[in-house]
This record gives C-alpha cells, structure tokens and sequence, in this order.
C-alpha cells in the first residue's frame, strides 16, 4: 500500500517554493569554522582562497589540471547542479493514493535530481540505507540534460525524451559524442545530494554493470572518499551461457556499496538456518558468520 505525491511548480517568490539553499549552507559552516576565511566578493560572500592556503598550508591547496581523479567536459556544472536550490515543491495526491491516512509508506513520482534536492529539506542526515539502480548507460537509455525552468512535461518535451504522444525517443548512444560524458553528468549531482541524505551509519547501494562500473566506482570515492569503500558485490544475474555472445557470456553484474563513515557502518546480520549451516563442515570455526540484510 502506498500514498502518492506528485510535484507542483510555485512561484520563485513563494518561501516554500525552494529546496534548502546547499551554498549558503555551506559558507555558514565555513565561516562558524573560521570566520577570516569568508570575505566580501564582486557578487556577495566569498571565500578567499589566499586565507584558505595559509590555513590549511600551501601544498594542500591545488587549482593544477594535472592531478589524481576522474575528469570530464563539464564536471564543474555537475558540481553546481547539485548545489543549485530546486523551484518545485511536493504536493500530496490523495485520490490516486491507497490508505492515505494509514500507510507508512511515500511514492514520490518526479525528475529524481529535482527530489533529492527537495526531500534535503526534511531528510538530510537521516536515511539509514539508499539502494539505487540507474541507467547502466547501455546505449539504449535516456541521458538528459538538467533543466528546470518549466514543468515536467514541458521539459521533457524540450530535452527530446518524449514526443507529442508521450512516448520516449531519446537515447545516448555512443555514436553520441558524449557517451560516457553524460552519463557522468547526470549521476554526480545525484550521488552528491543522495550522500547528504544519509545519517553516518548510513550507507548506499548502487547497482551497475561492465559497462561503467569503472567509472561509477571513482566518481564514488570522490564522493564518499576511498576509505568508505565497503565491498564489489557480484551477484549472478543468468545461469547458463549466452550462445549469441561475441566474446565470452557476461553472467554477472554488481552492487557497489559505500559507507557515509565506515568506522560507524555496520551490516545487520540475519541469524543463519539449518539451510545455510549444512554448507559449513566446521561450524565450531566460524560461529559469528551469517547473512547480509
């Protein structure tokens, strides 16, 4: 059972009409932390990057192209979008909804970017667990742009995602140009505020196959930083060989997991049944093994 809502556009005058403003937030924190480092800049509060090297020293502070990381045209504007405050606000739908006054369960329908950044309002630092599956980025998904200006259908008519019949039409295909670069630019914002939603001992699941799991793993230690890496699961997704496979039978894909603080994060473990322990010959050796829930 469920209750549904779906998002409406307000006025950028109405207070309630935007999510919580990331950058301010952040200078408000810089400046409680140290407040000669917040200055006045050509378009407001700024931080001064001098200040900031002498703080911190200044090997540690670096603007070089040539460091450790992953890069793509337009990395810049996938960190903005992730701090840019949402203009939509979320409206309850009770009449398309199943015991609206009963369940404990939300249905949130709307551009996922646009959520995240609405749902900061109420949940950030709260989420125990995020499990995610995007596009695999096979080719035969659609990557968008990020705008908001216009409602959602308008919007998706403007990006080429739908037709006038509502159908979808748009892909990214690698004869695109910006194959691997769009999809990059459409899951780092989301990452990003996903992580924000997250209490410490939380942690976040994200599903993906061969195809960009290379990528997503490094835009994930920049995210969560390396030492929050937790494991690679494989998990078996055919169980006989593809005869039309070119090369060798892909049967397998994996969930990334990564802590918010892995010195907090601990899995919750389900006590094993007579099933699981007739696989061991020596319980006696392993008796805090169990399953991962």
């Amino acid at each position: 059972m469920r209750d549904q809502t779906t998002m409406k556009k307000l006025t950028a005058d109405d207070p309630e009409s935007r999510s919580p403003d990331l950058v301010a937030e952040n200078l408000e924190r810089l400046k409680a932390l140290f407040p000669e480092l917040v200055t006045e800049g050509p378009n407001g509060v700024a931080v001064n990057v001098d200040v900031l090297r002498t703080l911190v020293g200044e090997s540690t502070v670096t603007d070089a192209d040539e460091k450790y990381g992953l890069s793509w045209h337009g990395k810049r504007r996938a960190r903005q979008l992730a701090l840019t405050p949402s203009t939509g606000t979320l409206r309850p739908f009770p009449e398309g909804s199943l015991s609206w006054h009963t369940t404990k369960n939300l249905m949130i329908e709307g551009d996922n970017l646009e959520v995240l950044k609405l749902l900061q309002k109420s949940y950030a630092g709260k989420v125990k667990l995020i499990y995610i599956d995007p596009p695999y980025n096979t080719g035969n998904e659609f990557i968008y742009p990020d705008k908001y200006e216009d409602n959602l259908h308008t919007y998706l008519c403007y990006t080429g995602q739908i037709n006038d019949a509502g159908f979808t039409v748009s892909t990214n295909s690698e004869s695109s140009g910006r194959y691997h670069t769009n999809w990059l630019q459409m899951m780092y914002p989301r990452l990003r505020l996903a992580r924000g939603l997250l209490r410490d001992d939380g942690a976040i699941f994200v599903s993906i196959d061969d195809n960009e799991v290379h990528h997503l793993r490094m835009v994930l230690d920049e995210v969560f930083g390396p030492e929050n890496f937790i494991a690679a699961i494989i998990w078996q997704k055919v169980f006989s060989p593809k005869n039309t496979a070119a090369y060798f039978s892909a049967d397998h894909d994996y969930v990334l997991v990564y802590a918010k603080n892995r010195e907090i994060w601990t899995p919750r473990l389900l006590p094993r049944s007579s099933e699981t322990e007739a696989r061991y010959t020596n319980l006696t050796r392993s008796p805090s093994l169990a399953h991962f829930v």
